[in-house]
């Protein structure tokens, strides 16, 4: 497989590349366009033509520099192989072979895909679609040998997108409903994905039947599949083990998997807490679990969320606190359809402790979340800071606001202790760190441990103003 006749170079070594706003010369998708979707079919071989690449919409050489433009991308394969479950697996490749040519970034999946192109490629002569199509078609061939025939779609105007974007919304769905038909317990095989490593090194994704892949893109099923098709590839089977803790979901094979995938960094996961050693968190997750220590309950902010969270940040600012393949209780990667599983956060109280969502998650998923709940989660449509959000949960008498008076008591136990010219033993030190959720924020205790450091800083970090 050659790419001598391309402008740019293309591989493996350009995944993980950065464009930022002031070095691109187009951006597509991403949270700022309304519609944009990738998505792939298998077809029969007379439905589609071998190596053609269809546009509809301006081409890169005449868009704007600077401006935003919708992308929809349409990867037709067929092959006597190919089977309808690995379409999801061949989806998710898309992210990484946009990520091999030198001055794409691709982020992201599905219906959040987000692309720039820089503008040292665009210089170099990348400014036609008819040549990324090339390339991933080039590359589909060669690295998934059972493909022998694909197609690619471009779709970059904001009407011709609608139908096909709709469509691909209707697969998402179905695939997400299948999903939900059977649970960890039924099941004696788990799958790992490291498609994401090239953006987070320590990362990798444990999807189970209860735990669709951070991106929402793969599911048991789809993973089931790729493992099949590709045994040596980024998508592997994960012998469960030993059930060390039901209730958090510590499974030993899924340590010593998660041990081996990160080089030692991370060696304990709980499948099913976002408090205690948490999943660890690629960049593409679809979503982000919150803790609100002031209401000792969850909040869920989704990447097409684009104004500030209930605790005072927007998705951008906890992005950067969760992802990279880190370990981050209170702050933990998820897919939309996590949320809705039974197994979601059980460790940490489960979906009972989800105080707070935007209204477009809450629509989405209502359905699937317990009915005597729905109305006890607020929006932005009803509250708008802490304390709103405190009186809300006690109007609507969400289980939450039971736990209160215990977190109270204990709060005043160690006021009176304080107050009473009690010694802090050596060892033991106790912190709070405002701003981080509101008016309480964090408090941290550190007990049985010696510290050494000349100076301890506490920034606060502000999020960034919007233009207007």
């Amino acid at each position: 497989m050659s790419f001598s006749d391309m402008p740019v170079d293309v591989g493996p070594v350009y995944e993980g590349e950065r464009i930022r706003a002031n070095q691109m010369y187009v951006e597509l998708g991403g949270p700022k366009i309304e519609k944009h979707f990738e998505l792939v079919r298998v077809k029969s071989p007379k439905e589609i033509k071998d190596g053609q690449v269809i546009l509809h919409g301006p081409d890169i050489k005449d868009m704007k520099e600077g401006e935003r433009y919708p992308i929809g991308i349409l990867v037709e394969v067929a092959g006597p192989e190919l089977e309808e479950d690995l379409e999801a697996v061949f989806e998710r490749r898309i992210h990484e072979f946009c990520n091999f040519v030198n001055g794409i970034m691709h982020l992201n999946q599905r219906y959040t895909n987000w692309m720039r192109i820089s503008k040292s490629a665009f210089e170099k002569g990348l400014n036609s679609f008819d040549m990324l199509g090339t390339i991933l078609i080039r590359l589909y061939k060669a690295e998934l040998p059972i493909i022998e025939q694909a197609q690619v779609t471009f779709y970059t105007d904001a009407k011709e997108i609608e139908k096909p974007y709709d469509m691909a919304l209707e697969i998402y769905n179905k695939r997400d409903e299948r999903a939900r038909t059977i649970h960890d317990e039924d099941v004696d095989m788990f799958y790992g994905c490291v498609l994401c490593q090239s953006f987070a090194p320590t990362h990798a994704c444990c999807i189970t039947p209860d735990r669709t892949s951070l991106c929402g893109s793969i599911n048991w099923f789809d993973a089931r599949a790729a493992a099949k098709v590709d045994p040596k590839g980024p998508i592997y089977e994960v012998p469960p083990g030993e059930c060390i803790n039901e209730l958090a979901g510590e499974f030993s094979g899924v340590n010593e998997m998660i041990k081996k995938r990160s080089l030692g960094e991370i060696e304990r996961i709980y499948l099913y807490s976002g408090m205690e050693f948490p999943h660890t968190s690629c960049g593409c997750f679809e979503a982000i679990d919150f803790y609100i220590p002031e209401v000792n309950g969850h909040g869920i902010v989704d990447r097409n969320y684009g104004e500030v969270a209930i605790n005072g940040l927007p998705f951008s600012a906890m992005a950067n606190q969760t992802g990279g393949g880190k370990q981050m209780p209170g702050f933990n990667g998820v897919s939309i359809q996590y949320i809705a599983s039974p197994k979601y956060q059980k460790y940490d109280g489960g979906i009972e402790t989800i105080v707070w969502m935007p209204k477009a998650v809450k629509d989405r998923i209502g359905e699937l979340l317990p009915q005597d709940l729905l109305p006890k989660i607020a929006t932005e449509e009803e509250v708008q800071d802490i304390n709103q959000l405190k009186d809300f949960l006690k109007e609507k008498g969400h289980p939450v606001v039971e736990t209160w008076a215990e977190l109270e008591a204990m709060e005043e136990e160690e006021e009176e202790w304080i107050e009473e010219g009690a010694m802090v033993p050596m060892g033991t030190v106790g912190m709070t760190i405002p701003g981080v959720g509101g008016a309480g924020g964090f408090k941290v205790i550190l007990k049985n441990c010696k510290i050494h450091a000349e100076s301890i800083i506490i920034k606060k970090i502000e999020p960034k103003r919007r233009k207007k």
